[in-house]
């Protein structure tokens, strides 16, 4: 199993079946901090959802059809970063993301979101990648804007979650648009990809 370093002793690998007890283990810990926004917690409530949910996206691993990793500090999966779909031939893909409270503000789900856009845009050619969250979750919404995406419209009111109406947000970056900024970034750092040289 490949490991991808995020620095601060932190590293992004595929997060899979097999792992289905340290997965519940993680959403234990943040379940309510996770549960402010996002469904998840709620999907997995036991060790047997929790197995049924690692596998649907080993199923969509399998299909091309989307990808989930996790993201550990010091060996504790703290938190991860998925496409929740992907469509190859359309060259479309959602991403998202979640944290557990300890590994908030370190900058682990940019850096990790960074390199599963790379991989889409540049492997898969994926054109547009997606990112969907609530209006009321600031933390995504900065990352979104880290990642230097644009704010294609707000949805009012069109997602019902623990009894309220949420405003839901669509940002979007293109692949053109990503590959130009990687590259400047790239270059301002004096670094270039071997197939931007």
């Amino acid at each position: 199993m490949f490991a991808i370093t995020l620095g601060d002793d932190a590293e992004l690998r595929p997060l899979e079946p097999w792992q289905a007890e340290e997965f519940l283990a993680h959403m234990d810990r943040g379940r309510e901090f996770i549960g402010q926004h996002i469904g998840l917690p709620d999907a997995v409530p036991d060790l047997e959802s929790a197995r049924a949910y690692l596998q649907s996206y080993a199923d969509k691993a399998a299909s091309d059809t989307g990808r989930i990793y996790g993201i550990w500090k010091n060996a504790t999966l703290v938190g991860g970063v998925l496409f929740r779909t992907m469509d190859v031939p359309q060259g479309t893909a959602e991403a998202g993301c979640w944290l557990e409270p300890s590994a908030t503000g370190k900058g682990l789900v940019t850096r990790a979101s960074r390199i599963i856009i790379d991989w889409a845009v540049r492997e898969r050619g994926i054109h547009r990648i997606e990112w969907i969250t609530s209006s009321e979750n600031a933390p995504s919404i900065a990352v979104a804007r880290r990642l230097g995406m644009t704010q294609d419209g707000v949805l009012r009111e069109s997602y019902p979650y623990r009894g309220k109406r949420r405003d839901m947000e669509i940002w979007s970056v293109l692949g053109p648009e990503w590959r130009e900024r990687r590259a400047a970034q790239r270059a301002a750092s004096g670094t270039v990809a071997p197939n931007e040289r």
